[in-house]
């Protein structure tokens, strides 16, 4: 499980490969477990105000930031390679700009079983 989770920041620029349900899955969870720790250590949900965020200055506030935006890339990248073990091409990660329905549609693409003999005959873990 944890050899899953480094891979998924070692491959982060990876796009020619594929990942299992169990690649993916895995630093999806721990993604989420590890944000919202970091949000509730570092009072990042006080400034949820009238449903709405307000933006704070501190230093936790842009570390919290750029984290998100790191995480955001590499689950770009391992859904790319997730859509490629299912033998679709990582174009389909477009779906999600409809709104509800796209994001319905690339959850399942996303909970589909691993396809041989795909155009992508590497799995992250045989590359270098």
């Amino acid at each position: 499980m944890i050899q899953n989770y480094i891979e998924y920041w070692s491959k982060l620029t990876v796009f020619n490969a594929t990942a299992t349900r169990k690649q993916y899955w895995t630093a999806y969870i721990i993604n989420a477990i590890l944000i919202w720790f970091y949000g509730i250590l570092t009072h990042q949900s006080q400034y949820l105000v009238n449903g709405h965020y307000e933006v704070a200055g501190n230093t936790n506030s842009v570390i919290f930031g750029l984290l998100l935006i790191l995480i955001w890339i590499a689950n770009f990248t391992i859904r790319a390679r997730r859509l490629h073990d299912s033998n679709h091409s990582n174009w389909w990660l477009l779906i999600s700009i409809i709104p509800v329905l796209g994001t319905i549609w690339l959850f399942v693409l996303l909970l589909m079983p691993t396809v041989e003999n795909q155009r992508w005959p590497l799995n992250q873990s045989q590359i270098q």
